[in-house]
């Protein structure tokens, strides 16, 4: 509902002038002096546009209701304030306005904190900004691009000026007190643009020339972790960067310097060197301590045993740290006399206690070499005593490849039957198809190889070779029987009891039948066959589907076709020049010969 607005001309005027004709309005200069000095200095005090200091009564939903003095309190509007300054205030502080109206049409005084605010910010801020000075002012939200802060009056600080290093998460600066420099001003637009960066730049130029004046080597000073990187650490030592490099961190061995320090960790730094030119600055955490590799030679010597803790694995071996800051490399090839060891995280943890033996020290590159195999004896030494080469061996599979299969004949030494030595007659496409790993077998030893740590084996070494005695067994013209066993394009091959294959080539049944192998035979069919050929050297024997064949009795009775000796006769060559001047002076001399006679 509308408030009534009364305004001065609906108030009663009297038209009977008679009543105040009688009546003596005149003062002495008394009383006028006595007035004047009642009203002296209210009018200046209390008048629009002025500012003056009242006490907060309350703070209420409607605004903050102030007492300036005044014959009535004024309300300041609670849209003129910010959310903290308006949680900031209670009853009894003192808050600055400015008067606004003496009296509104309800009677009531008119104040207003913005502009009293927003007045007086503007000379402070036209002072600072011409004196090149900060201003303090709170962020009170997020905007596009940056943040507002008030410093009397909203200002904008745009999200490239808010740090020195990029920032991408501004809503952390929201409710925060910050200083910053103005970098522009427009009045008459009531534009203010702000610049913490600009501050920091400033403050940290100050403390660089202070730092750079008395920074010296050897000095150490605090720092706090600005960057981290592969290779080092960046430290801010008030406003000035140096660089920690990892090699420079500890006297042991870090993968990553993230493993010592974080970032915005305070640490107590050594100067290693310090460039005043180009202001480059080398920084060093280990030198804070003694070398504890000086002490190494006196306290550990080659060839001695000692415990030491796995601080790190890798693809080529393990770091064991023996004493503190002392570590040794035990290589992947120092682990085990025998075992294959491929992945070392299946055998050890970092924190492991392992026990190692010292097999060198280098005290000037702090290296040391370790070793855990060199423990115990080497098998392989006594290798030739305990085998013989034709020795027959029993173990089990250890494992099975595409070449062949290992078998474990002592604990850690395994030696390889190649697919080759399977089988004399069998042809085995993989081992697989035979073995398994676990199976225990026979084998005998055909080579050692102790500097290689190898050994071959084979299992067809322990029967006969049946080719040796194939002539005898399959004399040429004999009929045997055979089992089917593969069909090729060039012929069909038939395995005989002693295990060996003989072939049945195309051209023999094309000749005999006039048809090709896969016409005539199938896998796994028995056929009676006529042996024809036998080569113990090239392991071949070769088949007929012929059984009845010539004696050698009548093949000596046939008879022989003379051999042809005769050669065509060649069509006489065409003679060379050369040829034809040499006769001609052969001739030459005959005839002058025989002048002579």
């Amino acid at each position: 509902m509308a408030k009534e607005v009364i305004r001065p001309e609906q108030f009663a005027r009297s038209q009977n002038k008679s009543l105040f004709e009688d009546i003596e309005l005149e003062l002495n200069p008394e009383q006028m002096q006595e007035l004047s000095d009642l009203y002296e200095g209210i009018f200046d005090a209390f008048k629009p546009g002025k500012i003056i200091t009242g006490k907060v009564i309350q703070v209420d939903s409607d605004g903050v209701l102030v007492d300036i003095e005044f014959k009535s309190r004024g309300l300041v509007p609670k849209y003129e304030f910010g959310e903290h300054e308006l949680k900031a205030l209670k009853a009894g502080d003192e808050l600055e306005v400015m008067i606004d109206t003496l009296e509104s049409p309800d009677g009531s005084v008119v104040l207003s904190y913005e502009k009293a605010k927003a007045m007086r910010a503007w000379n402070d801020i036209m002072k600072h900004y011409e004196a090149g000075e900060p201003v303090h002012g709170v962020v009170t939200h997020k905007v596009k691009g940056g943040l507002s802060v008030d410093i009397g009056i909203p200002a904008f600080l745009p999200g490239s000026q808010i740090d020195l290093q990029r920032v991408t998460d501004f809503d952390q600066f929201v409710g925060q007190t910050i200083p910053a420099k103005i970098i522009k001003v427009n009045q008459k637009r009531g534009n203010v643009i702000i610049s913490r960066r600009k501050y920091l730049g400033d403050l940290r130029s100050e403390s660089r020339k202070q730092i750079i004046d008395t920074l010296s080597e050897g000095q150490v000073i605090q720092g706090i972790v600005k960057n981290i990187t592969n290779y080092g650490v960046f430290i801010d030592i008030g406003g000035l960067d140096g660089l920690l490099h990892i090699t420079d961190m500890t006297w042991g061995r870090i993968a990553h310097p993230s493993e010592m320090v974080k970032i915005g960790d305070t640490i107590t730094v050594k100067v290693l060197s310090f460039d005043k030119e180009n202001e480059k600055i080398s920084l060093g955490l280990k030198q804070l301590n003694d070398n504890p590799w000086a002490k190494v030679e006196s306290e550990l010597e080659v060839g001695k045993q000692i415990k030491g803790r796995v601080s790190s694995i890798t693809d080529y071996g393990l770091f064991v740290e023996v004493a503190k800051d002392i570590e040794g490399l035990v290589h992947i090839s120092e682990i085990s006399w025998t075992d294959r060891i491929n992945d070392l995280h299946k055998r050890f943890q970092v924190g492991d206690e392992v026990k190692v033996l010292i097999v060198s020290i280098d005290t000037e590159n702090r290296r040391m070499s370790l070793s855990i195999k060199q423990l115990e004896d080497n098998p392989w030494e006594s290798i030739e005593q305990q085998f013989k080469i034709s020795d027959t061996v029993k173990g089990k599979i250890s494992n099975i490849t595409d070449f062949g299969i290992f078998i474990q004949i002592l604990p850690g030494i395994d030696g390889l039957v190649h697919i080759s030595d399977l089988s004399w007659t069998e042809h085995i496409d993989h081992p697989r198809d035979r073995y398994a790993i676990g199976d225990e077998v026979d084998s005998v030893i055909l080579a050692i190889d102790k500097s290689n740590k190898k050994i071959s084996l084979g299992i067809k070494q322990l029967l006969q070779d049946p080719w040796d005695a194939a002539d005898t067994d399959y004399p040429v013209n004999s009929v045997v029987e055979g089992i089917i066993s593969k069909i090729t394009n060039f012929g069909a091959f038939a395995k005989l009891p002693s295990g060996i294959e003989g072939l049945v080539h195309n051209s023999v049944i094309a000749a005999e039948q006039n048809k090709k192998a896969d016409e005539v035979f199938k896998v796994g069919e028995k056929h009676q066959l006529r042996v024809i050929n036998v080569s113990k050297k090239e392991r071949k024997l070769g088949l007929s589907t012929k059984l009845e064949g010539t004696t050698r009795e009548e093949r000596e009775a046939k008879p022989k076709k003379p051999f042809i000796s005769e050669r065509r006769a060649e069509a006489p060559r065409a003679k060379g020049s050369l040829q034809i001047a040499l006769e001609s002076a052969f001739k030459k001399d005959d005839d002058t010969s025989d002048e002579t006679e």
